[in-house]
């Protein structure tokens, strides 16, 4: 079967992102077609360093994705991703959610939807989620929050996804000895890196 070219991304040289996936896969299933997928996921590994080095806490903090999408069979020139682009939204939601309890987040929720342009002019659909990641500390449990992205588009007729997450506090405030980090220039950074993508 015919996969999807990967997607193409701002770059990400030396902001301490690592390409730590590039899968290609059955995404998932529609009634009348299979959706296939090729991932670029990379985790930023400069974070995940001054963390463990400040506090012995080995974790992968920030994520980005980015996914084009591919049909088999393709889709009807006539209606084309308009056909299916509300089953794909959704089928990406869910996807997004039960990637992130597999990364260890729990008590997610869906927050509201907006719609902003990338950086080609798509619109896109950004819809946030909020979590908690539990980390099992000498002292007891520790709950991190965790704010997540998940952008939906179409460019030049394929589907594009693209997201992440991050802590939605400084570090600092939740791990002793940690260092301070800027939810607000990750959040940033992040909306910036979705809407980079093609």
């Amino acid at each position: 079967m015919a996969r999807p070219p990967a997607p193409t991304l701002p770059a990400l040289d030396g902001r301490g992102w690592t390409l730590a996936a590039d899968r290609e896969e059955v995404r998932f299933e529609l009634p009348t077609m299979r959706v296939l997928a090729h991932t670029l996921v990379y985790h930023d590994d400069a974070l995940r360093e001054r963390v463990r080095e400040a506090t012995g806490i080995d974790h992968t903090w920030r994520f980005f994705f980015a996914t084009r999408l591919g049909f088999e069979p393709p889709l009807p020139p006539l209606t084309g991703t308009a056909s299916v682009y509300g089953s794909v939204r959704s089928e990406s939601r869910d996807a997004f959610v039960e990637d992130l309890r597999e990364r260890g987040v729990g008590a997610i929720e869906r927050g509201r939807t907006e719609r902003a342009r990338t950086e080609t002019g798509d619109r896109v659909s950004l819809t946030r989620y909020r979590g908690r990641y539990r980390l099992e500390e000498d002292g007891g449990p520790l709950d991190v929050p965790i704010a997540g992205l998940l952008g939906v588009w179409t460019h030049d007729g394929d589907f594009r996804l693209a997201g992440g997450w991050y802590p939605e506090q400084s570090l600092a405030s939740t791990l002793n000895g940690a260092p301070e980090t800027d939810p607000n220039e990750f959040r940033n950074e992040l909306i910036d890196l979705v809407r980079g993508t093609r």
